[in-house]
């Protein structure tokens, strides 16, 4: 490493953000400039210690070390090439990555890891900058054509790498806009959607071709596409999202967390939404039953829609604030960080489950029926009981379902082409390839709910698996 004493004469620092009064007026972005030089510190942090567990905590297994190298050098150039031969999009995982890799920083052994997310997105960011991201047109095209179903992170990958490859990628998209989970399921303070649009505009620079407003198995025929292209990788995500049933589920008022995002991001965006489909909250009381990204993300948005009150609902009881014996280093942190929406506010209410939705004659939610749990260690397990005395109800006007997704849409390509599940509900494979000859899976549809880092992974990788398909060598 060019500064091998970095970590002992830096501390951990990130750019600051705005107060959370001020940036929940907005949607944009709050993170405040943070100079060239305090990132090179941050960069000169990382050690030259004798195996960097940071490779194997990243899904991408990113190259960390030395692209810290490169940029504490002030070479963006280097850092650039270095961290695009793994990961083509560092300016999304830069903004909404969790960094399982800071969890596995050797530096984090016994002080705070080094700032690998910031540094990602600083790479990325300079890199646009100083105009060295470009349209990558390949030199040569194979003849080979590749559909991509679906443009979230894993099908915009598959068509960036199989692009790369020298292959006639076209990509179909059933929304109106590019971008899956980046464009319609992440809010704008967290990825600004400009961002998006920058980099599918490249990709169309470089020649790969977007059709929206086309959902293959209904307004587009699988079959079809199978006799018109040589290879399709199907990148549809895990899109069916659990359910609560218990009694009022029907109410109105009661909503998926994902249903109210994307409305929120159209809206954003300068849509105009039917009055009676809107998801109003302004004024009222909103639970919000979950504790992932996506529940922290309906957070946020209440706030700037002005809900009269918050809640966070979940049956765990809280983590941690620091690692336990049972989860040790180089394992991702099992502790509680609180998230930046919670912090704009929101109460939260750890082991509660929902045991009713409570509505007026009108068929409106008013309350949210709960009973205090614990947990218990069974057989090796924990099991979940039940606290008698502890019941409660919690004013609700507006509930938002924020639990997970099960699988992948079964009623679509999956149906047409008859596809093999596996016990999940997810696309059944074999090194990526389906029952259906020619016919690959990748991302979310095919391992369940992950990371948007881990759909990237799946991207690259299936694309080297329909490389060598369509008789090519990596």
């Amino acid at each position: 490493m060019g500064k091998i004493t970095g970590f002992l004469e830096y501390n951990r620092a990130l750019p600051g953000k705005l107060q959370p009064e001020e940036r929940i007026k907005n949607y944009k972005e709050f993170y405040q400039e943070f100079s060239d030089e305090e990132t090179n510190a941050q960069a000169a942090r990382c050690m030259d210690c004798g195996i960097p567990f940071c490779h194997s905590g990243c899904p991408l297994g990113n190259n960390i070390p030395d692209f810290n190298d490169a940029v504490y050098k002030q070479n963006w150039k280097q850092a650039l090439e270095i961290l695009s031969k793994t990961n083509p999009f560092p300016e999304f995982t830069g903004r909404i990555c969790p960094a399982p890799c800071e969890g596995s920083c050797v530096l984090g052994l016994n002080n705070e890891s080094v700032a690998i997310e910031h540094i990602e997105k600083s790479i990325a960011e300079k890199g646009f900058e100083l105009g060295l991201i470009k349209a990558e047109v390949p030199a040569e095209r194979t003849g080979k054509s590749v559909a991509v179903i679906g443009s979230g992170p894993a099908g915009l990958a598959v068509a960036h790498w199989m692009n790369k490859y020298g292959h006639s990628v076209t990509v179909f998209e059933r929304d109106d806009r590019i971008g899956g989970l980046l464009r319609y399921g992440i809010p704008d303070f967290k990825l600004e959607k400009w961002t998006v649009e920058r980099r599918v505009q490249l990709m169309m620079d470089a020649g790969i071709e977007f059709v929206t407003n086309a959902e293959v198995g209904k307004s587009v025929s699988a079959k079809k596409l199978a006799d018109d292209f040589d290879a399709i990788v199907i990148c549809t995500g895990s899109t069916v999202p659990r359910d609560l049933d218990i009694p009022g589920r029907h109410l109105k008022g009661v909503h998926k967390a994902m249903d109210y995002l994307k409305q929120s991001n159209k809206r954003v965006a300068g849509d105009q939404l039917a009055a009676e489909d809107e998801i109003l909250v302004e004024g009222k009381h909103v639970c919000i039953i979950g504790a992932g990204d996506t529940a922290s993300d309906c957070i946020g948005t209440s706030n700037r829609l002005k809900a009269a009150t918050i809640s966070q609902l979940y049956r765990r009881q809280q983590p941690p604030k620091e690692r336990q014996e049972n989860n040790p280093w180089p394992e991702q942190p099992k502790v509680f960080v609180e998230s930046t929406s919670q912090q704009e506010g929101c109460g939260f209410q750890w082991s509660v489950v929902p045991k009713a939705f409570i509505g007026n004659e009108a068929g409106e939610l008013t309350h949210i029926q709960t009973v205090t749990v614990e947990w218990v260690e069974e057989n090796g397990r924990l099991k979940m009981i039940e606290l008698e005395g502890t019941e409660e109800k919690v004013p609700c006007d507006v509930a938002l379902l924020a639990i997970g997704y099960a699988h992948p849409e079964h009623d679509n390509v999956v149906e047409e082409l008859k596809l093999q599940l596996d016990k999940w509900g997810n696309i059944k494979s074999t090194g990526f390839a389906t029952n259906e000859s020619k016919v690959f899976a990748a991302g979310d549809a095919r391992i369940g709910q992950s990371l948007v880092v881990t759909a990237l992974a799946e991207g690259r990788q299936v694309s080297k698996a329909v490389h060598q398909f369509l008789g090519f060598n990596i």
